[in-house]
């Protein structure tokens, strides 16, 4: 367990910050883009803190977390619908763009890769490793984040693959042990 050093007991809130962020970035998540379209317009983002909350409810349910700075939380918020692709270990592409740190093309982040319009209001990547589609439920503040719940309204599956994780502040593959 890491302790604080008692030099810093006064700076507490900082410190627990700084080992709480360290810390998150020894985990490892699925790298998601969760996106919509809608009459507030169309918006994406690449999350990694996407998790079911249940499927016990009347209709699956899982969360996503939005920073509230970003472009698309409040979009998201306006059009009610979101999709969430959980993306294959060679699209890390497609995650840097929607992330900001690739050079969209012609500054559209939609268009470094091809999507579905199948889901009304919920972009689907075209070959996404698994995808949701989802109607906002509810949301939350909690800090600097939205906490946008969805119930599952259609569930794509690749027939085949490995997901894209992000984990020790780099793009990994989740491999089986032998």
């Amino acid at each position: 367990m890491r302790r604080l050093p008692s030099h810093l007991a006064g700076n507490r809130s900082d410190d627990l910050r700084g080992a709480f962020l360290e810390a998150m970035s020894h985990t490892a998540a699925s790298v998601t883009i969760v996106t919509t379209d809608g009459s507030a317009g169309r918006a994406g983002v690449t999350v990694s803190a996407m998790t079911s909350v249940s499927a016990d409810t009347p209709g699956p349910c899982l969360l996503v977390c939005l920073h509230r700075l970003g472009v698309a939380g409040p979009v998201l918020l306006k059009n009610g619908r979101f999709c969430v692709n959980v993306l294959r270990d060679d699209q890390a592409k497609i995650s840097e763009t929607f992330a900001g740190r690739c050079v969209a093309p012609g500054g559209d982040k939609f268009a470094c890769t091809a999507w579905s319009d199948l889901w009304p209001g919920a972009p689907r990547v075209i070959d996404p490793l698994v995808a949701f589609a989802c109607r906002l439920t509810r949301s939350q503040s909690v800090g600097t984040h939205h906490v946008i719940f969805g119930e599952v309204e259609e569930v794509f599956i690749a027939p085949d693959g490995l997901p894209l994780i992000y984990t020790n502040r780099a793009y990994g593959t989740a491999l089986p042990l032998a």
